[in-house]
């Protein structure tokens, strides 16, 4: 089930939200918050409901006995990242094998099996391993109760793309919460916020960047730099409007997730995007394994180690596929580059941030294409080192003026000009008055359209 379907907005979400505010105790809203979280999980196939069931109660086990052993966190480690490894890289893994003894689809040395990872498998395994090494070093108390657990790792608002939410953050909200009018209404504009964003600008950006990135017979550089542009506004927005969404379904419940990404298209270096990118994911890289690692405290050559260490995982983390550990490695690159030579600080702002922006953009390509060869052939036309032909009838096709004022609205959704705007504005009820009409015309396209899928469910 996903936030922007007819299902959770008129059935699912307004039933939740009565059985919840029927509770009359923290111990009842939990279990509806559960029993919700399991029925929303499985609504795409019950399959893997017995494998996430499995894993709340091993890793309970693992957590009462975790603080302190290191054997028991080796075993809990081996565990999570064995399961993750087992159903996202089993393929790729035996694709590696083939490749290098030369083998064919014909006569395989190894018959790939096939596997379909669980929705939301990456996201899950990262929660559950910062809950177990944060009470392996006494910075959390391991929970007893194994219904609040499962809450934990299963709540519906975060288990199929995050953000990824740390045991921590909310250990003392699954024991006591508000629920109150106040939070309820703060939440429920958040959600249609995002909701509006996804629904209105990141599937019109989708539609194009497809459209463009499918193109079977040559791109003009002129339109390969326009699909990358729009893929960047695409993958932000629908990344960007679901963890909107998920904070404002646990606002309502009472929970306080951290904000997942902070207007990372301003950025006027690499390593200022990855501080506004996806916040979630990169702070656990880097309090996970960057600082375990020896961090920047053991010399400059450790550091750059550690950090490319860090950014191929965070490629690895995101597909089996070369073209996202490519990806992984061309960030780490980037980074290493910024520290040893420090241009940003050097250079005009407006230049910094052009070359921050042209480098993402590149990225954005490997993460799109289907693999690597993709991602070359697409860079290709961007670089003009591939034909290509100007009259691309299918795209003009798209460039509408409905399409080109939706990407002017996305660029502008992708700053803090909106935010600004609206802290000025006295009269609260002008915004939340704008914020209903919004959420109603994109009702209106939901209904109407049969294209809403969100980017990071593979994942």
């Amino acid at each position: 089930m996903s936030f922007s379907t007819e299902p959770f907005i008129f059935v699912f979400f307004p039933a939740i939200l009565l059985l919840y505010a029927a509770c009359k105790n923290i111990r009842a809203k939990n279990t509806v918050l559960l029993l919700t979280s399991f029925l929303f999980y499985s609504w795409g196939g019950i399959r893997y409901c017995i494998l996430m069931l499995a894993a709340i109660v091993v890793n309970y086990f693992l957590g009462i006995r975790v603080k302190g052993r290191k054997n028991v966190l080796i075993l809990a480690v081996i565990c999570n990242v064995g399961m993750l490894a087992v159903f996202k890289y089993t393929d790729f893994f035996c694709e590696i094998v083939n490749s290098l003894f030369g083998r064919t689809e014909e006569n395989l040395l190894i018959v790939s099996p096939n596997l379909v990872q669980p929705i939301g498998i990456s996201f899950f395994t990262f929660s559950i391993l910062s809950y177990l090494i944060d009470v392996y070093y006494g910075r959390a108390d391991a929970q007893k109760n194994v219904l609040d657990l499962g809450l934990y790792i299963l709540m519906f608002p975060k288990i199929m793309s995050g953000p990824i939410v740390r045991y921590t953050d909310i250990e003392s909200e699954l024991k006591d919460r508000a629920f109150n009018i106040d939070q309820f209404y703060a939440g429920l504009r958040r959600f249609c916020v995002g909701f509006s964003k996804k629904v209105l600008l990141a599937n019109q950006m989708a539609r194009l960047a497809d459209t463009i990135f499918d193109y079977e017979w040559g791109l003009h550089p002129i339109f390969a730099w326009l699909g990358a542009f729009v893929y960047a506004l695409n993958i932000y927005l629908d990344f960007s409007s679901y963890s909107d969404m998920a904070i404002g379904v646990a606002h309502i419940f009472g929970f306080h997730f951290k904000e997942n990404f902070n207007y990372p298209y301003i950025s006027t270096s690499i390593q200022e995007f990855w501080r506004r990118w996806h916040i979630s994911l990169s702070s656990w890289f880097r309090d996970y394994i960057y600082i375990p690692l020896g961090g920047n405290r053991r010399g400059k050559g450790r550091m750059y180690l550690n950090q490319m260490v860090v950014f191929f995982l965070t490629g690895v983390w995101h597909g089996a596929s070369w073209n996202f550990i490519v990806w992984g490695i061309y960030y780490g690159c980037f980074l290493i580059l910024e520290k040893m030579i420090g241009f940003c600080g050097r250079i005009p702002k407006w230049l910094s941030y052009i070359y921050s922006m042209i480098v993402v953009m590149i990225g954005w390509v490997f993460f799109r294409s289907e693999d690597l060869g993709g991602a070359m052939t697409y860079l290709g036309y961007m670089f003009g080192l591939k034909e290509g032909v100007l009259g691309n009838i299918e795209i003009f096709r798209q460039l509408t003026p409905q399409c080109i004022l939706f990407m002017v609205l996305s660029v502008i959704a992708s700053t803090p000009v909106v935010r600004k705007i609206s802290s000025r504005i006295k009269w609260g009820w002008i915004k939340d008055a704008a914020v209903i009409v919004i959420f109603f015309v994109a009702v209106c396209y939901m209904v109407a359209s049969d294209y809403n899928p969100f980017i990071y469910f593979r994942f």
